[in-house]
């Protein structure tokens, strides 16, 4: 899963009327990997780009979750909650494995006497 498709259509269904280069400062990505996200999720049928019919710039869009990307975003939002919960429990046991390793320290004193957080 690129995390990057999730973020997209997180700030359309958000914000629908951004900007090509606003969507990618808001994504803090380069314009043409913006562009490249967005046209990506148009062709999938996920996001419908649409013309504003009273804006001054006519080449400008309202972005557009379609029920297909509706359902994409909610499919990929728990996979990103798994993904990141076992980030989490790997993280954990990796600290408690440093906390032991410390604690078995041969040389004790080579240690500020501080206790390390839980």
């Amino acid at each position: 899963m690129d995390e990057n498709y999730l973020k997209t259509l997180r700030v359309l269904e958000e914000t629908p009327s951004l900007s090509q280069r606003m969507l990618a400062e808001r994504l803090k990505l380069s314009l043409g990997k913006a562009n490249y996200l967005l046209n990506a999720l148009i062709n999938q049928g996920l996001v419908k780009a649409v013309h504003f019919k009273n804006s001054a710039n006519k080449r400008s869009y309202m972005y557009h979750l379609t029920p297909e990307g509706m359902q994409r975003k909610l499919e990929l939002t728990y996979q990103f909650i798994q993904l990141k919960s076992r980030e989490y429990e790997h993280l954990q046991q990796e600290i408690e494995a440093l906390k032991l390793e410390i604690e078995n320290s041969p040389q004790p004193g080579a240690l500020p006497q501080r206790r390390i957080p839980v």
